[in-house]
């Protein structure tokens, strides 16, 4: 048996409860029903949530790099220009 199989999974939640553009929290990456069902979820499935969360969360920090970068190239770009 897993040792985390002895335990409840606790909440991922971070207290931010902001919804972004796609309805998935901004603070835990939960979704509504995720967030709303949480405490009737088996433990394989808040397992699953929080793999999810993860998977979500470095998806949304990937994003966010590939803009600064971008942003960082159209601004090299402009400066030569000049």
């Amino acid at each position: 048996m897993d040792q985390l199989e002895f335990f409840d999974i606790p909440s991922p939640c971070i207290g931010v409860c902001e919804a972004n553009s796609k309805g998935f929290c901004k603070g835990c990456f939960r979704s509504r029903e995720e967030r709303l069902y949480w405490l009737e979820f088996t433990t394989e499935q808040k397992r699953q949530v929080v793999r999810l969360c993860q998977s979500r969360q470095a998806r949304v920090l990937r994003a966010r790099q590939e803009a600064a970068r971008r942003q960082q190239t159209d601004s090299d770009t402009q400066s030569e220009l000049f």
